[in-house]
């Protein structure tokens, strides 16, 4: 899958030339991989009813219970694209789904897992029993190679796309200063709490990859300054709980412990990383996982 993504000439995404993609090699959860294509064309279409039912199925046949499988990663040029150029309306989702095919998350809120990409790398597709380390690879590729298509997505005037395409960029494998510096720029003038916490967190995620010597004491500064928003600082807590193996100091507790912390849970539940550790409560339980790691979730 990866030497096929690769190989994937521009100009065939661009003009969104299905026929050119050997989709019949691969299959999704649900069925053949050929099917995938049509899905596509009806995403990229001017029928918004149509374009959002064929985004329903592709989120159904390419993501299942926080895995991905490989034909999926043939579709992200084309979903970017479509994102890019398609109906408003359905950017957003369409962007997390990207993001979505390009990781595998079960549900792991602690401070090792919330910002893994890949929590289980001998995981094998079922249906193919190719490496879903090697399909997630091949995702983030493609999303790397299309940058130029992201960028423009930061201001957008959507808080949920700019929330989205942070997520999607945390995902790229190279030109990381790059991809670092426009999500710092876009955090410095950005004013909705949602996209700002999305931010942090990119962030943060790039840089434990990457192993950013100088990530810590700037997620640290951003926590422990009494001045910034609340969101801010509940990012910039759970990321760097994410980039130190240090004790939890008094100080970031009592600011992830607060009530008025907990008030914001509903709010922040759009933040794209939380809903794969819980659907409906992401915050609370990556705030328990994270400082109380001994005791289970279902008992807190």
């Amino acid at each position: 899958m990866r030497t096929v993504v690769s190989a994937i000439p521009r100009e065939v995404k661009d003009g969104f030339k299905y026929d050119e993609i050997p989709w019949q090699r691969f299959s999704h959860f649900y069925g053949p991989g050929e099917e995938i294509s049509g899905l596509l064309a009806t995403l990229a279409s001017g029928d918004a009813e149509a374009a959002g039912e064929a985004l329903w199925h592709l989120w159904t046949d390419l993501h299942h219970q926080g895995s991905t499988i490989a034909v999926g990663a043939l579709a992200v040029p084309f979903l970017l694209r479509i994102a890019a150029t398609g109906s408003p309306g359905l950017r957003a989702e369409t962007l997390r789904l990207v993001a979505a095919i390009g990781r595998q998350h079960l549900g792991d809120g602690s401070r090792e897992g919330l910002l893994e990409v890949s929590e289980d790398p001998l995981m094998m597709e079922g249906t193919t029993e190719c490496p879903v380390d090697w399909t997630i690879e091949a995702a983030r590729d493609a999303i790397t190679g299309d940058l130029h298509l992201l960028f423009p997505l930061l201001p957008d005037p959507d808080p949920d796309v700019r929330s989205a395409t942070a997520f999607v960029l945390a995902a790229a494998t190279s030109e990381i200063p790059r991809v670092s510096s426009a999500l710092h720029r876009r955090l410095a003038v950005e004013d909705d709490p949602v996209v700002q916490v999305s931010l942090i967190l990119a962030i943060a995620q790039l840089a434990r990859e990457h192993q950013d010597e100088h990530a810590p004491a700037w997620a640290r500064d951003l926590w422990s300054d009494p001045g910034r928003p609340t969101e801010i600082r509940i990012g910039a807590g759970l990321a760097w709980l994410c980039l130190v193996d240090d004790p939890v100091p008094d100080a970031l507790r009592a600011l992830l412990t607060d009530p008025s912390t907990d008030r914001r849970s509903d709010l922040l539940q759009r933040v794209p990383w939380l809903p794969p550790v819980d659907s409906n409560s992401g915050l609370r339980r990556c705030i328990h996982e994270m400082l109380t790691p001994s005791i289970p979730w279902n008992s807190a």
